[in-house]
């Protein structure tokens, strides 16, 4: 699977590009790469699909956002490989591009080969759904492929949708024509005036049903049950939301289908803290063990792992296992584990211990000797979280 292109570049504007430069540049690059004027050429048509993935998700602030943040991966689960929203066919694509361009333009500049009317006609769009998932440290590591089963609207097998007992019980508003909208001439001071607005009597889809579905009285969607496979990729944080396009509620009357938003949750480990894309183990050692020096096994994301603890290990020690954190979701960098070691003082002695204890009090090498040159508490602390 080749990567996918960043949708700035697809769009050939900076990340800090207005609204307006971003509406400007998708009507430029669709013009270009239009079916249209590129018959038979499938690069071309490729492009063209990318153009509208591209300005489908930079034209809208909150995914925008996530695009700006996460990257492809916010989108991830269920964009597939096609090069274009997972829930957007062509005519969807078409209803944007005439969305931007307006009615009479888009209609005359191709040659009347597609009508925004004919794009259009179709219900309501579906809500988006929300799920939580929870994900264990390994998983977020490596990345999982999780398969829920959620309980939503789904398109009605009996009518396919339309929400018509049969292909014969369909036909075209008689308000509008079938265009889905009506249009309006008022007399102003300025002149005659013409407004366009979605027709009343069919809300825009150009057709109206003489005899409805007995499944889904003419709605087009059951409420029913979809099992759906999540492709989390690796590095996701708790708080952050993947948006699977087309995998919501259906939409009415052959509508398109709401988003399904995933909220990431990270499930606590026993023995392991995240900071960021570092980990943390607090490691306890006897005092002999600091002073003679030991090996260890400390337990890590996918495993455990074995360490050399040097003769005369002070308590506060940091050790770092290069690579054994947490990898990024938006690039190749991966954190580390930060191994802080704490020297485990007894509690209670019995009379011998003590005896042994206070012997040793006495030698110079109990006495506190710290290097003039180590590291102080603030400077491990800013070790830890770098």
């Amino acid at each position: 699977m080749s990567t996918k292109r960043d949708f700035y570049e697809i769009l050939g504007v900076s990340k800090s590009a207005s609204a307006d430069e971003i509406k400007k540049a998708y009507r430029k690059v669709a013009m270009q790469y239009h079916p249209d004027r590129n018959p038979g050429d499938k690069e071309a048509e490729e492009k063209f699909k990318e153009a509208a993935e591209a300005y489908e998700i930079l034209s809208d602030a909150e995914k925008r956002q996530q695009y700006d943040r996460f990257g492809h991966a916010a989108f991830g689960p269920g964009r597939g490989g096609g090069g274009h929203p997972g829930g957007m066919n062509m005519d969807d694509i078409f209803s944007q591009f005439g969305d931007i361009f307006g009615d009479d333009m888009f209609g005359s500049f191709f040659g009347g080969g597609r009508s925004r009317s004919q794009a259009r006609g179709r219900g309501a769009r579906g809500s988006d759904l929300r799920v939580k998932l929870k994900l264990n440290y390994e998983e977020i590591a490596k990345g999982a492929t999780k398969t829920i089963k959620v309980k939503k609207y789904v398109t009605c097998s009996s009518c396919g949708g339309n929400g018509a007992k049969d292909s014969g019980s369909i036909q075209n508003c008689s308000t509008c024509g079938g265009s889905g909208q009506v249009r309006r001439v008022q007399s102003t001071f300025l002149g005659q005036m013409q407004t366009v607005s979605t027709c009343p009597a069919c809300n825009g889809a150009g057709t109206t049903i003489t005899n409805k579905c007995g499944s889904c009285k003419g709605d087009g969607r059951v409420f029913g049950e979809e099992t759906v496979t999540l492709n989390i990729p690796a590095g996701v944080q708790e708080g952050m939301e993947l948006r699977m396009e087309g995998k919501g509620n259906a939409g009415e009357r052959g509508g398109m289908p709401g988003d399904l938003r995933v909220l990431i949750e990270e499930e606590s480990h026993p023995e392991l803290h995240r900071d960021g894309l570092n980990v943390a183990y607090e490691l306890y050692i006897s005092f002999p063990d600091a002073v003679f020096g030991t090996d260890v096994t400390v337990p890590t994301i996918d495993g455990k792992a074995k360490i050399k603890i040097p003769a005369g290990t002070q308590s506060g020690k940091i050790f770092r296992l290069k690579g054994k954190g947490f990898p990024s979701v938006q690039s190749y960098e991966k954190g580390d584990q930060l191994i802080h070691v704490n020297i485990w003082t007894p509690q209670h002695v019995d009379g011998e211990e003590r005896r042994a204890l206070e012997k040793m009090a006495s030698s110079p090498n109990f006495h506190p000797a710290p290097e003039k040159n180590g590291k102080t508490f603030f400077d491990k602390v800013k070790e830890i979280f770098s």
